[in-house]
């Protein structure tokens, strides 16, 4: 055996043990004759003592940085205790050493305040992956895992696996493609999830499936998304919506129990697609904090009404606000002692193209219970009461109000609300808040083709009192000004998603199973029956042999992982991740293939 004991096992108990530890140097450091050596593996760090006679070899073949050694010894009580790490009572009285591999200068230092930056550790990822922070997210990550299985296990689900070389179906992100060698001119597609396979499961009589699975998408990149990721992927046979929620509940409260010690034991919240997106502006809300949005004028439809609350800005000569399709507000607590530096600064953050507005404007509700606006040309003190009683704002808040299109402007007002919630402290990453989002519409307009597309995807079930309106009524829309009045506009989804912490975190719903509505939903989405065949006809074929009712929910795993550990990136939770080019700058991948392997895949 190389080693007895790892580098974080032993204590003050094992003094006097003679012991063989193995692992890679950490610092060395000379003091006169005798000579300390910090030796570090996945488990910890012990201090190797190097007495005058091997401090006299160090001398001659000094130990260097990353030098994976091995040393034997006695167990010491130390003189100058370390109180920051487990073994920081003991110490090793090193009597024998033998360096089992030297190594070259790391282009960075292995520690967790590294020098290394983020490319430059990507591209040594596999030096990256020795440093204490990261090991601490893979350990995460490898306890999320066995938590989620060990439940799912317990719950009666079978692991079972499906297949990474399918058939392209290019719905929502882009496929990636795989040319097949062996029929020339044809290709594989890598699953962006295994959906359709999952649904089979269920139509073979496995009533309980799950799998923790890589999916591909090859989508533009950012924090929180890489071109390969893993879903803990999950399937039920013979459920409705209640029996889907009460389950994976459980699952995600266990994993808050065996992950992070935290017991929830209240009932998750519940929230409508609806009041989601009018109270917070998007369909994942962030309810660590308040601070909801006031729809000053708004064009956007709710309980299947348009609405138009201009009353607070009625009777003003106010262009911004009267020409807008839409204007909302928040409300910032404690905040009306804000600087004009200060407001200058979140009117150019607004305006960054990320976010692209045009401009913002600001109430202060003074502690005194004046006004001062940016706006006071146009709204005299009785009018910014009135808004202001219609913010629901306090003394002492600071109201500020986007105006401007529908869609871009309730996503402003919803980013404007995190970052002055991140600015507040409101989002704390040690809080923990956890929703269910439900009755999604199941359509979009797409406007550009003048068709429906699926919100979520095509095999998602409407709720079972629209499902009759989906069959009774054609989809096709006459212009884009008549969709909002087009019965497809009111069906509801059988569909929810899990937020935390106001990330998506996981989705699902249930499923369409019978044949003759899963046309009329290929239909609904443009499809023609040859298209239908062509693209879905393994599933709609099995749908004719006894398929049960049947729904589920897909879990982003890193994503989760990364909520959990405190970070805002999935990359720093995978162990060898892509750049947001999406390359592998380790492997330098992807990369160009030789001319014989072009002429076997028959591609020029």
């Amino acid at each position: 055996m190389y080693r007895t004991h790892t580098c974080g096992e032993l204590r003050i108990g094992d003094k006097q043990k003679q012991v063989t530890l193995a692992g890679w140097v950490q610092t060395v450091r000379k003091f006169g004759s005798i000579t300390f050596v910090d030796i570090r593996d996945r488990y910890g760090i012990t201090q190797l003592l190097f007495n005058e006679s091997l401090t006299a070899q160090l001398d001659t073949n000094p130990l260097g940085r990353e030098f994976v050694i091995t040393a034997s010894g006695n167990v010491n009580e130390r003189s100058n205790k370390n109180g920051n790490i487990p073994t920081g009572e003991i110490e090793i009285l090193v009597d024998s050493f033998k360096v089992l591999n030297k190594s070259i200068t790391p282009p960075f230092s292995i520690q967790d305040d590294t020098d290394g930056g983020d490319e430059l550790r990507m591209k040594y990822r596999f030096l990256d992956l020795r440093r204490n922070a990261v090991k601490k997210n893979l350990e995460l990550r490898y306890l999320v895992n066995r938590s989620a299985r060990a439940y799912l296990h317990e719950q009666n689900f079978m692991d079972i696996e499906t297949p990474f070389l399918i058939k392209s179906t290019p719905e929502g992100a882009r496929d990636f493609v795989v040319p097949s060698r062996m029929n020339e001119g044809q290709f594989y597609a890598l699953p962006q999830s295994p959906q359709t396979f999952k649904q089979l499961l269920m139509v073979s009589g496995y009533d309980r499936y799950y799998q923790i699975v890589k999916c591909f998408r090859d989508e533009d990149l950012r924090a929180d998304r890489q071109p390969e990721f893993t879903q803990i992927d999950c399937e039920m046979s013979f459920v409705e919506q209640e029996d889907i929620l009460d389950m994976f509940e459980g699952l995600i409260k266990r994993i808050f129990s065996d992950v992070k010690n935290i017991s929830i034991t209240e009932k998750v919240e519940r929230m409508t697609w609806e009041d989601a997106m009018w109270n917070f502006g998007n369909d994942k809300p962030d309810i660590r904090f308040d601070m909801k949005i006031t729809n000053i004028k708004s064009a956007f439809r709710r309980g299947g009404e348009l609405h138009a609350n201009g009353d607070l800005i009625a009777g003003t000569e106010f262009k911004v606000f009267n020409d807008a399709e839409t204007v909302v507000s928040i409300a910032a607590p404690g905040c009306s002692e804000y600087t004009r530096k200060q407001t200058d600064e979140l009117t150019d953050w607004i305006k960054r193209p990320q976010i692209g507005m045009n401009g913002l404007v600001y109430i202060k509700c003074n502690a005194d219970g004046s006004f001062k606006s940016s706006v006071d040309k146009f709204f005299d003190e009785e009018k910014l009461r009135k808004i202001a009683s219609g913010c629901n704002a306090k003394p002492g808040d600071l109201i500020l109000i986007l105006a401007g299109k529908e869609e871009k402007t309730r996503k402003a007002i919803s980013e404007l609300r995190l970052e002055i919630g991140k600015r507040l402290g409101f989002r704390k990453d040690d809080e923990f808040k956890l929703l269910w989002v439900m009755d999604f519409p199941l359509f979009e307009y797409a406007e550009e083709d003048n068709r429906w597309v699926a919100r979520h995807h095509p095999f998602t079930s409407p709720k079972p009192d629209h499902i009759q309106v989906m069959i009774d009524n054609n989809p096709v829309i006459e212009n884009a000004a008549a969709y909002l009045q087009h019965p497809y506009s009111e069906i509801k989804a059988n569909a929810y998603d899990m937020v935390l912490n106001g990330n998506e975190i996981g989705g699902g719903s249930i499923r369409i199973f019978q044949r003759d509505l899963q046309e009329k939903m290929f239909a609904a989405l443009g499809m023609d029956q040859e298209e239908a065949m062509h693209k879905f006809g393994f599933l709609l074929g099995a749908f004719e042999y006894g398929a049960p009712p049947h729904g589920g929910i897909a879990f982003g795993f890193d994503r989760l992982c990364a909520i959990l550990g405190g970070s805002e990136s999935i990359r720093d939770f995978i162990a060898f991740p892509k750049n947001n080019s999406g390359r592998d700058v380790m492997l330098d991948a992807p990369s160009t293939i030789d001319a014989k392997q072009m002429k076997e895949l028959g591609l020029k």
